[in-house]
């Protein structure tokens, strides 16, 4: 398999048709599937980011040569048929990827919940060709989905029987294939991590809060915001934390019977030390543990009673429906799409494999038993009815698990010093993962010590304890609030820095960056043959909006750039649009590492990115200008390039401008934008701050675990253990520890970045979506029911 693998390198790494024999499950080339036909529907609630996932549908399954339908209006328009059953074009889904809802449309069908709808919906799918069917929806939908399934067959005999469709037409369309896409912002379907739409409810939840927040605190006002959710309180949870909220209420977790009394302890005690404003969150599902409601109202009028504070209520309601969808829900709503094609085209080949859902577990698509998903799901609320409120939170799963940041004192009663340190370039979410490690570490028993300005702070003595109340408000900020500096521990002198930790009796070590940071870490395992002090455990939380560092799919900052980035294309888009005939050429950061140009094509729906991971030339640029020729000829008469700061040193941002100008004479103009330093964002979006304060938190366990193991009997902590000195990341499906020196392998110091990219392979689906051809390899593992 080696020669077919460089093969592929070599000739086809950027638009290849081949399809290799015994690699067709692998490997997806263009027509690879001529001839077969999807249905495409959404259901229920909307969710943003499901046109996205619609877009990738379509053209992921023109792709591969098959017919691709539009059911519009959801169920209903399955059952009435006619114009609501449409074929869809290439250009049908340009310019949707920035919108909210679903331009196909949702509705609630009662009519499908009878024998007789869903029998009009068969004989309407049948009428088209159809029996591969995309459903987008919550778990109500998708049960319907599968139920639809099971009768598939009787379904026909009875059209037959009624002389609707022929004997012929029951045998062609025997089997009725179902994929399903959970869209919901609730994120409440048991077996993925999360669910489209969720994460842009986040933002327009956390956006709310921080406009809130300062027109409370110039009040001193308390404030209860109601979030949507039904009976989940993921929303309320995760917002909670990332706003630093005060206390928050949600279904899964009610509070102690005595939660009046704990609620006013709370924010009166906050007050006391000089905290201006109260944020309370409330799931519009909350209850207490007799499964009565806890309302907006009963906590008001608690506080107003009891503390005399002057509280308001905010329900947000459906705006957290709305907007644009955030870049995560874009890129979701794509691979999601994408495989759910792939899916199907599996299943028309096996007609005894069970109906499917494509999940997200850590940051891999996984494709699993629908039903059992949606069993799973139905038995979070028999839980809850039946006050089995630990069963509920581990049926929810890991996402919607409550982190904590309050725990039992540990065995370390000395006042051990923990240090952290930033460097490199500021990110958003490190002040998030301090706050969380800070506040932990604290309620462990240790002194947490702040050394400002990266590692040449640490040799000039600024290092100052940080204690709880330093880190309020940290959360919804942005940059370092410890300062960061580039310099590494042999720039400033290893001996100094030895002395320097040995003068503030450092125990463990906790450095946030970039690659610097991961630079650093080397230096300080390799430092300990000849410092002592430099044998303690040491971690490092990878912060760095290029994500360029090896031993994490993700790096605090990534998103948050990834969304100013994706706003900023989004405008450039509508500018091209009112002017038609326009290309614009966008330079990203990231020095060597194509992820922000990568996945912003990917969530902005770009015609090519150009990175320095996939070489390119100027036939490579040729043939682009090809295809925007080609395509300003077609409905769609605008065009997006991305290109990353150093892909190439000649082909430069103003070289592509120049090329594309001329070549484009008579046809297209081209423009120019330079992105910059508005990349590294302004507040951190509520991806980066949770992502923070569970980094944090972790950080914390295991640097406590790390010194408990290594303490000594005279207090000190000592270990030369290579397994002492990681890097915290999350790889695919879960938080890693990896050792520094393991990674020296994975990782191309010359250019600063890792060998190998997880979102490499979603470069063809980019081409694929711009309607290049290039060759897919599906990213889906398919597990069984007892892993979900």
């Amino acid at each position: 398999m080696d020669y077919v693998n460089d093969f592929i390198t070599e000739k086809f790494d950027r638009r290849s048709t081949v399809a290799f024999p015994g690699m067709e499950g692998k490997y997806v080339a263009k027509g690879q599937f001529s001839g077969k036909a999807i249905g495409v529907l959404s259901s229920g609630g909307d969710a943003q980011g499901m046109n996205s996932a619609i877009r990738a549908v379509v053209r992921m399954g023109l792709y591969c040569g098959c017919r691709v339908f539009f059911i519009k209006e959801g169920y209903q328009g399955l059952v009435d048929g006619k114009d609501n059953i449409v074929e869809a074009s290439w250009a049908d889904v340009s310019g949707i990827v920035q919108l909210g809802g679903t331009v196909i449309g949702s509705a609630r069908c009662m009519e499908f919940r009878e024998k007789a709808g869903r029998e009009k919906a068969a004989l309407n799918l049948v009428k088209n060709g159809i029996h591969n069917l995309v459903v987008i929806g919550g778990d109500g939908s998708l049960t319907g989905a599968n139920q639809f399934r099971v009768e598939w067959n009787s379904l026909l005999s009875s059209l037959v029987d009624k002389q609707l469709i022929t004997p012929e037409q029951h045998t062609k369309h025997e089997h009725l294939n179902i994929v399903g896409i959970v869209g919901s912002i609730d994120n409440d379907f048991c077996g993925t991590d999360m669910t489209i739409g969720a994460d842009t409810a986040l933002h327009r939840v956390i956006e709310a809060a921080d406009a809130i927040t300062t027109t409370a605190s110039s009040h001193q006002r308390c404030f209860i915001l109601e979030v949507m959710g039904r009976n989940c309180g993921y929303l309320a949870l995760q917002s909670a934390l990332a706003s630093e909220a005060d206390w928050v209420f949600i279904p899964e977790v009610p509070p102690d019977d005595n939660w009046p009394q704990n609620l006013c302890s709370k924010v009166k005690r906050n007050r006391e030390r000089g905290q201006r404003v109260s944020i309370i969150m409330v799931a519009e599902g909350a209850a207490d543990r007799q499964n009565q409601p806890i309302t907006c109202e009963a906590v008001k009028k608690l506080m107003v009673t009891e503390l005399g504070l002057d509280t308001r209520i905010t329900v947000l309601g459906h705006v957290q429906r709305g907007g644009r969808p955030s870049a995560f829900d874009r890129v979701l709503g794509i691979r999601m799409g994408a495989e759910a094609v792939l899916a199907l085209m599996d299943a028309d080949k096996d007609p005894d494999m069970p109906a499917c859902v494509i999940t997200l577990v850590g940051n891999q698509t996984v494709r699993l038993p629908l039903m059992h998903c949606v069993e799973k799901t139905r038995s979070v609320a028999a839980a809850i009815a039946n006050q089995d409120f630990e069963q509920a939170v581990y049926l929810r799963g890991r996402a919607s698990r409550p982190t904590t940041l309050t725990c039992a004192l540990c065995g370390v009663q000395a006042k051990l010093r923990v240090g952290v340190v930033n460097v490199g370039a500021p990110a958003g979410g490190v002040n998030a993962a301090m706050r969380s490690f800070t506040r932990l570490a604290i309620t462990k028993g240790y002194r947490v010590m702040g050394i400002l300005e990266g590692f040449r702070g640490l040799v000039n003595g600024e290092v100052r304890d940080i204690r709880w109340d330093d880190v309020r408000g940290w959360v919804a900020q942005g940059g370092s609030n410890l300062g960061t500096r580039r310099p590494t521990p042999r720039e400033v002198g290893m001996e100094n820095v030895a002395a320097k930790l040995r003068e503030y009796k450092i125990s463990g070590l906790l450095v946030i960056g970039g690659f610097e940071a991961f630079e650093c870490m080397l230096e300080l395992v390799e430092g300990r043959s000849q410092f002592k002090e430099l044998c303690i455990p040491m971690l490092m939380i990878p912060a760095t909006i290029s994500n360029n560092v090896p031993g994490t799919d993700f790096s605090l900052g990534a998103d948050t750039a990834l969304n100013e980035i994706t706003l900023a294309i989004d405008k450039i888009k509508q500018s091209a649009t009112g002017t038609k005939r326009r290309v614009f050429v966008v330079e990203t950061m990231g020095g060597f590492c194509g992820y922000l140009a990568t996945l912003g094509a990917v969530a902005g729906g770009a015609d090519a990115a150009y990175i320095h991971e996939e070489s390119f030339g100027i036939d490579d640029l040729r043939e682009d200008v090809i295809h925007l020729r080609a395509k300003m000829a077609s409905n769609v008469q605008r065009g997006l390039v991305l290109r990353a700061e150093s892909a190439n040193k000649n082909y430069t941002t103003d070289f592509i401008h120049k090329l594309y100008t001329e070549e484009g004479q008579g046809i297209f103009d081209c423009r120019m934008s330079v992105l910059g330093h508005i990349q590294q964002g302004g507040e951190p979006s509520p991806f980066d701050r949770i992502l923070g304060i569970k980094l944090g938190c972790l950080a914390i366990e295991w640097l406590d675990n790390q010194m408990n193991t290594y303490l000594t009997a005279e207090d000190t902590v000592v270990t030369t253990d290579e397994d002492t000195c990681v890097l915290l990341g999350l790889v695919r499906r879960s938080y890693e520890y990896t050792r520094v020196g393991e990674l020296r392998k994975a990782t191309d110091f010359k250019h600063r970045v890792p060998r190998d990219n997880w979102w490499m392979n979603l470069r063809p689906l980019m081409r694929i979506m711009a309607k290049h051809e290039s060759l897919y390899e599906s990213e889906s593992i398919m597990l069984g029911a007892d892993r979900i």
